[in-house]
């Protein structure tokens, strides 16, 4: 296999020969998704924080931690409470 400079590939060859590099990406990309869906849908509904942390009962420091895609102590319980 001869060099490549092409960052996709070189990614997608490390993620395929290290498992728990790919499982740690995977787990990254979740996060950020998450974050990048409810701050999205908040913005959308009109609500801020502080809004939001009272409709489903909890504070706006949880909302921001959620929003942050390096959290990863995400509650189910409480994402399905944003979710309704």
């Amino acid at each position: 296999m001869g060099r490549t400079k092409d960052f996709a590939d070189v990614i997608h060859a490390k993620l395929a020969v290290d498992p728990i590099l790919a499982d740690k990406v995977e787990d990254a990309e979740f996060n950020a998704e998450i974050a990048m869906d409810v701050y999205e849908l908040r913005k959308q509904a009109g609500l801020t924080q502080r809004e939001l942390a009272e409709r489903v009962g909890t504070q706006q420091s949880v909302i921001s931690r959620i929003e942050d895609a390096d959290y990863d102590g995400h509650s189910r319980g409480l994402l399905r409470r944003i979710a309704k």
